[in-house]
Order: C-alpha cells, then structure tokens, then sequence
C-alpha cells in the first residue's frame, strides 16, 4: 500500500467529493459526507445525511449544492431518491431552489451551524459528551502512535509550516485548516482504514470543536496542541503525541461541559 502524504487526500472520496463540490479547494471533511449509502439507499438516509453536513457546518449557508445526478451518483442511490430527501429538505427550510442559469439546490441562509450545535450541547447528558472524547481520543490516539512510528520528518514540519498562517485566517479558513491538519497527521499513520474513521468522527467533533473555539485564542490554543502533536511525531516520539492529543481532547470535553451548565 502507497503511504499517503501530507499534501495527498487521505481517502479517494475525498477527492470524489472535490469533483462534485466543484470547489477549487474543497473542505476534506466532505470526503466522510459523500461516502456511498448502499443497499439501504432510502429517502430519509440521504436526508440525514444531508441533514447532518448542514448542522454541522460542512454544508454552510448559501453554499449550492451538488446536482440530483452528482448526489446520486456520489451517494449509490437513485436520482429519484434524492429529489425525495430534498424536497423534505425543502419542507423543514434547511434548503432553498433556485431556477434560472444559475439555479440548483442551496442551504438555506440562516442555516446556522452553531445554533444546531448549541442545542445539541444542551441536550446531551455529559456522560455522552465524555462517551464522544474518549471514542474520538482513542481512535486518533491509535493513528498518532502510528504516524510517530512510520511518518517522515518532513512530512510532520509541512504541517507545521501550515499551522504557522493560522493568525492570518478568519474564523471560518482557522477551523478548516485545523480539521485538515488533524486529518494530515493521522493519514502519516499510512492507515487507509484508520484514516476513513478518523474522517468521520472528525466530521462529527468538528462542530464541537467550531463551537468551543469561536475566539482566536481558544483556536490558537487548539494550533498549540495540533503543533506540539506535528513535533512529537517528528521527534518519533510516541508518547509525547498521544499524551498532547489526549490533553487536547479533554480539554475540549471539559469546555464542552462548561458551556452545557452555562446553556442550563
């Protein structure tokens, strides 16, 4: 198996979802929205699916989104199906149609990521919110041991070079480059398979994460941990980056929790 690089997707369908998205450069966590459905290829699937890129802020507002027939072909299910989850989509306003030249499906404007995030915080018992890090700890904890053993050095100082720019992006461009950086450090583990799964659960915290690092500090916080991990793996030091992603998962936890007994 070809060790994935840093500057490569770690998935292929990373890059198909790059194809259908269109963008020039595209969000990696899109790879995890676009994986096929399968046999179970129903309606309220790709709804949720939908559904849940939107919540979570992959999908952002007023971004357009992929035709009937890219979605279909991307998701494994039939154009029909899609025209069904979006017109239920329609119905609960989260998205938007538009006709014309320049016409197609939209999030809906005031889809607002944060807001679902913060009803989510306020619904989960803390012992699920812990039930989360530890998943999340475990999985990229497992990659990052991985990556100390069979990265390059190289490879971990490119992804430090990039985390120097965080202070010149906006809070959008900041979160973005921090869950392809988490990404970036765990495809050195040279794991298609871990890989995959840290995609998904990274999709699935990276909200979490949106909501507790709206400040620059607490983003440049987060930059402190990625850059520490990036130099452990350089290092070969095992430990040290599994101890700084643990650190870096519970303090997230922690602040999780806080802000849960605020929205109380």
């Amino acid at each position: 198996m070809e060790p994935p690089s840093t500057t490569s997707r770690p998935a292929d369908a990373v890059d198909a979802a790059s194809r259908t998205r269109g963008r020039r450069h595209p969000h990696r966590l899109q790879g995890s929205l676009f994986q096929p459905i399968g046999d179970e290829g129903r309606a309220e699937l790709v709804e949720r699916r939908l559904v849940d890129a939107i919540t979570r802020g992959h999908l952002s507002a007023g971004e357009r989104l992929p035709s009937e027939a890219d979605l279909a072909r991307s998701l494994g299910v039939a154009p029909v199906t899609v025209r069904e989850a979006l017109l239920a989509l329609r119905g609960r306003g989260l998205v938007v149609t538009r006709r014309g030249r320049n016409g197609g499906s939209f999030v809906a404007d005031h889809a607002d990521p944060l807001s679902f995030t913060r009803e989510a915080v306020r619904e989960t018992s803390r012992l699920a919110l812990r039930d989360l890090g530890a998943h999340y700890a475990a999985i990229t904890g497992a990659c990052i041991r991985l990556a100390a053993r069979r990265a390059d050095p190289s490879e971990a100082q490119q992804i430090r070079r990039r985390l120097e720019r965080l202070d010149q992006l906006d809070t959008e461009q900041r979160r973005r480059l921090l869950d392809d950086v988490q990404i970036e450090l765990v495809a050195l583990s040279q794991s298609a398979r871990l890989t995959r799964e840290q995609m998904k659960l990274q999709a699935e915290l990276s909200p979490y994460l949106r909501l507790v690092a709206q400040e620059s500090a607490d983003a440049l916080r987060q930059a402190e941990h990625l850059t520490a991990v990036a130099e452990a793996v350089e290092a070969a030091d095992e430990d040290t980056a599994v101890a700084r992603t643990e650190l870096m998962v519970n303090e997230t936890v922690d602040a999780l929790i806080a802000l849960q007994v605020r929205l109380a």
